[in-house]
């Protein structure tokens, strides 16, 4: 019985800690606006590499995707995909003119700025 009672905080524990700390948006109205993507990560806490794009959650379920090519070749590119929020979570479309769609988990949401999970990539927002 001893052993049990020793046990059992540290099983609790450990739950705690594996436990996701994701942040559920009950809708696109949370996330609606322009936001600055400045960096990814292929790790949450691994090297971040700047960026320099634009993301315009629109209310009608299109995110306006702007990036500038630091190097300076094809100067802008603007792209217009689908999302939706889904179970929490942000569905978006991977690839223009098909209904292919990536989940991406809501990592951290404090006032102007979010992190974001998506299947291969962390990206680290703020708010314009």
């Amino acid at each position: 019985m001893r052993k049990y009672v020793k046990i059992l905080p540290l099983a609790a524990l450990f739950f705690a800690f594996s436990a996701s700390a994701d942040v559920e948006l009950k809708d696109n109205s949370e996330i609606l606006g322009k936001w600055k993507v400045y960096a990814e990560a292929q790790k949450l806490d691994g090297e971040q590499k700047s960026l320099t794009m634009e993301w315009d959650f629109k209310a009608d379920g299109i995110l306006k995707q702007t990036a500038t090519d630091s190097v300076g070749r094809t100067k802008e590119m603007k792209i217009d995909i689908k999302y939706f929020v889904e179970n929490g979570d942000i569905k978006k479309q991977t690839k223009l003119g098909q209904e292919k769609y990536e989940s991406c988990n809501v990592v951290e949401k404090d006032g102007s700025k979010m992190i974001l999970k998506c299947q291969f990539m962390y990206y680290f927002l703020t708010k314009i």
